[in-house]
């Protein structure tokens, strides 16, 4: 598949039952953890820097992933790191930032270098998160740039894992398609 592409001799890995679009193009070093998928039209470049997804998370149609450069001021530089069970809506930008587990990442997002987003945290659609901002756990994001909106209840953090747990679904149907 040339829509998965090494990078000075690094190939991107895959878990188990990963589905990958064919529009989607991955380069570099790239880890992706066991059922988790990439929708059509991803660019995730791991060229500068390393991109880990983790199990069961979803990167959805035309997000974009990339990472920051090590350099003398920064020496490990940014990479980006997906938990697992995290929902990347449509159109987002995630660059060298870490994004912990049970997130949901609304459309049209952008995260930047150094944000760290806790666990069981929603960011609204069309959010901007700053540079090495943190946001805590338990809360809904949204604002440009972000601003903590308020505690989400019991049913917003269960949605967290069946947004992750649909998505799953959805993509062993398509891997069944391709059988």
């Amino acid at each position: 598949m040339n829509n998965i592409r090494s990078y000075k001799g690094i190939t991107p890995q895959l878990g188990n039952k990963v589905y990958i679009d064919d529009s989607s193009v991955l380069v570099g070093d790239i880890k992706i953890g066991d059922n988790s998928s990439v929708w059509p039209l991803v660019a995730a470049r791991g060229d500068v820097n390393h991109i880990h997804i983790g199990e069961r998370t979803n990167i959805q149609d035309g997000s974009i992933l990339h990472v920051t450069h090590k350099n003398a001021d920064n020496p490990v530089g940014f990479p980006l790191i997906i938990g697992n069970d995290v929902t990347v809506g449509h159109k987002v930008m995630l660059h060298g930032c870490t994004i912990h587990d049970r997130v949901l990442v609304g459309m049209g997002a952008i995260v930047l270098d150094g944000a760290i987003i806790e666990s069981d945290v929603m960011i609204g659609a069309g959010s901007l998160v700053p540079p090495n901002k943190t946001l805590e756990s338990g809360y809904l994001y949204i604002g440009s740039p972000v601003k903590q909106a308020r505690p989400l209840n019991e049913a917003e953090k269960a949605f967290l894992l069946k947004s992750a747990d649909n998505y799953v679904v959805n993509k062993n149907d398509y891997l069944n398609e391709l059988k």
